[in-house]
């Protein structure tokens, strides 16, 4: 048996550049995708290929594209790095079988990725992943991959470059109000973290009443200043400085991709991905007037089941990954539904995460209610209670990992920080309720050889002391 070194986790495979992420596994993985896509008479439809802005990405993409064309399916290939979200989208644009996206998303910079889009747009979800995973099997012991150079098949029409943005661009005017944005002038930070969002929100507000500054908006896949290109608080001290310095009404970030949102308020505090998520239901709820139901990770917040009961809309709650999320917002035409890493997803979309529509909604929100961030949390909090979250990661050696999960399985603690757990879990991770309905969880990154402990509850000093006991839950 070969070794295999493709493993697929919560978003698609990941890699570490020339060590694991090489052209022969992509090479490898790409012919499994065409297998796929043949097996499922999605061959005839075509296939989109994007990447991002990391090192070595619109190669590896090129790579793909030229096992995909010898294959004989024909091959939409971005002619620049784009967002992920807007790469989904052109999977229905073009009425293609799927998407192969080449992203790590927010890992650090000698990471690499490979993500699968279904035909829909969506992550493609476990059963389509698995079978995918089967051919990658087939492929390494048969050391069968066709390939096609790139001049070759383009003469062949077998690869044609494309620029997704127009048409991306008129879904988005669909889905948001961008003609009520002439009506309000703000200044609006904004840190593309160096990624493939960089320009876009410059792009789609341009005949807006808005001021759009913006860091970080040129490519460098070493992803300067920060650990990795994520939108989280530890990494967005220079937005922070901008909007005190520029005066701003809000700063909005996006990750590697443009696939995840962070946001900060007018006096430069991070919004947690949670409270961006309740405040995106809210607009939807209480502006728009949409009614649906509301779609959340185990790793999101608790604020959702009491909007919920307020404004009697459904809450359903699924496993860590937009590839479980996905499926369920299809199933029940949910109005929105997201996760804990801030990415969200929107009806009349793709189902999939969009940074990029997501920011939008929440500038709209200020537009339509002509208030600034912190304001707009108040009246969340005056309707749903105060509610604050963290999360904690720990590296781990991979010998490690039964150990720490066999110590978690064994510990049931009747109380966390003096309050009883009235429920214990493990629909993804080990997660444990107590009675105040504060909430603690340990998993492990579907993508990472990361340990994360996650919390919500009443006060940030609860928060700190709740992670540190989750810690000392695992031993890690």
């Amino acid at each position: 048996m070969v070794n295999n070194p493709i493993k697929f986790g919560t978003d698609g495979w990941r890699g570490i550049i020339a060590e694991d992420f090489t052209f022969d596994n992509v090479r490898i993985c790409a012919q499994a995708v065409a297998l796929y896509l043949y097996k499922t008479q999605l061959a005839k439809r075509g296939l989109v290929i994007g990447y991002d802005t990391r090192f070595a990405s619109r190669e590896f993409a090129s790579a793909a594209a030229e096992v995909i064309a010898a294959n004989g399916i024909k091959v939409y290939l971005c002619n620049k790095a784009e967002p992920t979200p807007v790469i989904s989208y052109g999977v229905v644009a073009k009425k293609a079988g799927g998407a192969i996206v080449i992203t790590a998303s927010h890992n650090p910079g000698k990471w690499n990725g490979f993500k699968i889009k279904s035909e829909n747009g969506a992550s493609a979800p476990t059963e389509v992943i698995s079978k995918i995973e089967e051919n990658v099997r087939t492929v390494i012991e048969s050391g069968k991959i066709n390939r096609l150079p790139l001049t070759e098949a383009i003469d062949k029409g077998l690869v044609e470059y494309i620029d997704l943005y127009p048409a991306y661009r008129a879904q988005i005017a669909k889905l948001v109000d961008l003609d009520g944005m002439k009506s309000r002038k703000l200044k609006i930070a904004v840190d593309s973290m160096f990624g493939s969002g960089a320009g876009y929100f410059k792009a789609l507000l341009k005949d807006s009443a808005f001021e759009i500054i913006e860091i970080n908006d040129l490519p460098n896949p070493a992803f300067p200043g920060m650990k990795q290109p994520e939108p989280i608080a530890v990494n967005l001290a220079g937005l922070s400085e901008l909007i005190k310095n520029s005066k701003s009404d809000a700063g909005l970030a996006t990750d590697g991709d443009s696939d995840r949102i962070g946001v900060m308020d007018e006096n430069g505090n991070f919004l947690t991905q949670l409270q961006i998520y309740a405040l995106l239901a809210l607009y939807l709820l209480e502006v728009r007037k949409e009614r649906g139901a509301i779609i959340k990770t185990i790793t999101t917040t608790a604020m959702l089941d009491k909007l919920g009961k307020i404004y009697d809309v459904p809450v359903y709650e699924t496993k860590v990954g937009f590839k479980y999320v996905a499926p369920l917002m299809l199933e029940h035409d949910a109005m929105i539904g997201g996760e804990e890493s801030g990415g969200y997803g929107l009806r009349g979309h793709v189902p999939e995460r969009d940074a990029l529509l997501a920011g939008l909604c929440f500038l709209d929100f200020m537009v339509k209610t002509g208030k600034k961030p912190s304001q707009l949390l108040k009246d969340l909090y005056d309707m749903v209670g105060e509610h604050y979250y963290d999360r904690l990661d720990i590296e781990f050696p991979e010998d490690r990992r039964d150990i720490i999960i066999e110590r978690v399985r064994n510990s049931h603690p009747k109380s966390i920080d003096n309050t009883g757990v009235v429920k214990e879990d493990t629909i993804d991770g080990f997660r444990y309720t107590l009675a105040d309905g504060t909430w603690l969880l340990i998993r492990f990154s579907g993508t990472e050889p990361l340990l994360r402990i996650y919390t919500e509850s009443n006060s940030l000093q609860r928060v700190k002391r709740l992670l540190e006991i989750g810690k000392k839950i695992t031993g890690a």
